[in-house]
C-alpha cells in the first residue's frame, strides 16, 4: 500500500471515530444546560423624562403633570416600578436610558430613513426585588427598542441582548422584547423639568418585559445512581421501599440556589456554625402542585450545596411524583422521586 493510500485509509478512520465519540458523548442533559427560562417582569408606572429644555436649573423642578412630544435625537430617562415576575408579586424597578432615534424605510419628515423599524436606542436596567424588599438580583439589557423582535427572541417588540446581571443573575445573558399589556398603557412621556418625586402620583405606563434568559448556573437538585438526594427526617432516603407522603416535610439536596444572607466568599464553603439563609425565592412543584418551603440554607461544610426542607402538597398521585425546583423564577431540570398517598400500604400503587 503506497503512502498517499495509507494516509487515506487513516484520515477515514480517524474522521469514523470522532463521529462516534461525538455520538457517544452527546446526552440530552449536556443539551439542557443552555435551556433559556423565560421570565415574565411586569412594570408599572413608567414615566420618561425627555430633554426638552437644557437649563439645568429647571430639572426636576416642576410639581405639576407635563407632557411633550418625543422627537428624532431627543434623550431620556425613565423609571418604572417592578410589581410581578412570573405572575407572582415582586418590587424593585426599572431603570431606563436611551436616545429616540425613529428609523423607517418610508419616514415621514424629521425621522430618519433606514432599512429597518426602530425608534431608539435603548438601555435597561432592572433591580428586581421580592414581594418583602429583599433584593435579589439585577439584570441589564442594551439594544434598540421598537419594531419586531429579532427571530427566535419573544414574541413583542424591540432588539434587545441580554448584557449581563448582578446577584443570583450574574452572567445571566439571552435577549428581551417588550409587550404592551390590556388595557394598553403606554410609558407616560413627561418633560425633564417634571419632579420625580411625583411619578407614583401622576401615574405612568404598564409594561410586560419578556426576558428568555440563559443563567449562568440553574438550580438543580442532586441525583445519584439510585435517584433524587431527597430524604425524610431522619435523613434516611426516600425510596420505593419507603415513599414520601403528602403533608410529610422532606430534604431535598440541591446545587445552584445562588447566594446567602448574610453570604460567603464565592467558592468557599458554608460555615459549620452557623445557618445561611438562601437570598432568591425559592419554588418547589411536586406533581404539578406547588409545595410549601419550609427551610432553605446553604449546607454547612458544603460548596454551592443546599438544603431545601419541603412539605410535600396533597392531591398528588400515587406513584413517582415529578418534582421541579424553582430558584429566582429559574426553573431547574425535572426528576422523579417515590410518593404515596396517605392510606395506601404496602407500599406504592402504581396506576396504568
Amino acid at each position: 500500500m503506497n503512502l498517499n493510500r495509507q494516509r487515506a485509509v487513516l484520515s477515514r478512520r480517524f474522521t469514523l471515530l470522532a463521529i462516534q465519540l461525538a455520538v457517544l458523548g452527546s446526552s440530552p442533559a449536556a443539551a439542557e444546560v443552555t435551556t433559556a427560562a423565560i421570565l415574565e417582569i411586569e412594570v408599572e408606572n413608567i414615566v420618561g423624562y425627555n430633554t426638552d429644555v437644557f437649563d439645568a436649573s429647571k430639572f426636576a423642578t416642576d410639581p405639576s403633570l407635563t407632557t411633550v412630544v418625543a422627537r428624532n435625537f431627543v434623550f431620556a430617562i425613565a423609571v418604572g416600578d417592578i410589581v410581578a415576575v412570573n405572575g407572582k408579586p415582586a418590587r424593585g424597578n426599572l431603570v431606563f436610558r436611551g436616545q429616540t432615534l425613529i428609523l423607517n424605510p418610508n419616514p415621514t419628515p424629521g425621522q430618519a430613513v433606514a432599512d429597518i423599524v426602530r425608534t431608539g436606542v435603548s438601555e435597561y436596567l432592572f433591580e428586581i426585588q421580592q414581594a418583602d424588599g429583599t433584593s435579589v438580583g439585577n439584570v441589564h439589557t442594551l439594544g434598540m427598542s421598537g419594531g419586531v423582535s429579532p427571530v427566535g427572541a419573544p414574541q413583542g417588540g424591540g432588539n434587545l441582548p441580554i448584557a449581563g446581571g448582578a446577584g443570583v443573575f450574574l452572567g445571566a445573558r439571552g435577549q428581551m422584547a417588550t409587550r404592551g399589556v390590556v388595557p394598553p398603557v403606554p410609558p407616560r412621556n413627561a418633560s425633564v423639568t417634571e419632579d420625580p418625586a411625583r411619578r407614583r402620583i401622576h401615574g405612568g405606563g404598564r409594561v410586560l418585559f419578556l426576558f428568555q434568559l440563559i443563567p449562568m448556573t440553574r438550580p438543580e437538585i442532586v441525583t445519584g445512581a439510585s435517584g433524587p438526594a431527597i430524604f425524610h427526617a431522619d435523613f434516611s432516603p426516600v425510596t420505593a421501599a419507603r415513599p414520601a407522603s403528602a403533608g410529610e416535610v422532606v430534604t431535598v439536596r440541591a446545587t445552584g440556589l445562588g447566594p446567602t444572607r448574610p453570604g460567603v466568599t464565592p467558592g468557599q464553603p458554608f460555615p459549620l456554625d452557623a445557618l445561611q439563609e438562601v437570598n432568591s425565592p425559592i419554588g418547589v412543584l411536586v406533581g404539578g402542585r406547588a409545595a410549601e418551603v419550609v427551610n432553605k440554607v446553604g449546607w454547612p461544610g458544603l460548596i454551592d450545596t443546599y438544603r431545601v426542607d419541603v412539605r410535600l402538597p396533597e392531591g398528588t398521585p400515587s406513584g413517582l411524583a415529578i418534582v421541579e425546583l424553582s430558584a429566582a423564577w429559574v426553573p431547574g431540570h425535572k426528576c422523579k422521586f417515590p410518593f404515596n398517598r396517605p392510606g395506601r400500604k404496602g407500599g406504592l400503587e402504581f396506576r396504568r
